[in-house]
């Protein structure tokens, strides 16, 4: 070994904590890019009126040029990319349409509730169980093991919005014995969830890209943190707009 050189070992154990060093680094940007968004939306919602509508509007209009984006640089022929934009309008404006119909803080509590539970617990199963992957092609990351934490969190979120309600004089009870019949909902939402994100991963692998862009440090761009969520608000918008008209505004 050369006078002044570092031996391999060394070398190997420098790389090591500079891995390290890198990863906490972003995870503690993760981290609190997570706290900051999740402040914003918190406060949009509790605002309500015209600051949540525009809050929603805003959202909605940089995840469907981002979802534009991704599709303007897959391989996509010219009408192939036609359906895709007619269908990104249809997607995402639905959503945020259907969003801001709703008349109550409680249920758009419960959305939000929803994918942070979902997201969380899909997460935290995914990395400490590992397991099978759950469609390797779209999305490696993406495990069996994640999709049932989200079902586990998506549960949850529905147990704690029926206590509160079955806690609230003005809304009829919700016996406990009823709470196993929001498993099956709960993983129906999750699964929703996890679609609308392999959705996105499927159409960024054909456009060779990691992020839809790199607007949120640690998240990569809007559509990256909004794809699981509107499959959801779709579904649940959807109810309330046929079943329960009486949550939407007039």
């Amino acid at each position: 070994m050369e006078a002044g050189k570092p031996s391999r070992k060394r070398r190997f154990a420098e790389k090591l904590n500079m891995s390290r060093f890198q990863r906490d680094t972003s995870l503690a940007i993760r981290a609190a890019s997570g706290v900051v968004m999740l402040a914003v939306a918190i406060a949009a919602l509790w605002s309500g009126g015209i600051v949540f509508d525009l809050f929603i509007v805003g959202v909605a209009g940089v995840t469907f040029y981002e979802f534009m984006n991704i599709v303007k640089r897959a391989p996509f022929g010219g009408g192939a990319k036609l359906a895709w934009t007619i269908f990104a309008a249809l997607y995402v404006g639905g959503a945020a349409f259907l969003l801001i119909l709703v008349d109550s803080k409680l249920i758009l509590a419960l959305i939000i509730g929803l994918v942070i539970c979902t997201d969380t617990l899909a997460y935290f199963f995914g990395k400490t169980l590992g397991g099978p992957k759950l469609a390797p092609r779209i999305s490696p990351n993406k495990t069996w093991a994640g999709l049932f934490g989200g079902a586990v969190g998506a549960t949850l979120a529905l147990i704690i919005f029926f206590a509160h309600i079955a806690s609230d004089p003005h809304h009829p009870g919700f016996p406990l014995s009823n709470y196993v019949m929001l498993i099956l909902p709960g993983a129906l939402l999750a699964v929703l969830a996890q679609s609308g994100d392999l959705l996105e991963s499927w159409l960024k692998r054909k456009a060779n890209m990691k992020d839809s862009s790199n607007l949120i440090p640690g998240h990569g761009g809007v559509f990256d943190r909004t794809d699981g969520i509107i499959p959801v608000v779709l579904l649940i918008a959807g109810v309330l707009y046929f079943y329960y008209p009486e949550w939407l505004a007039a």
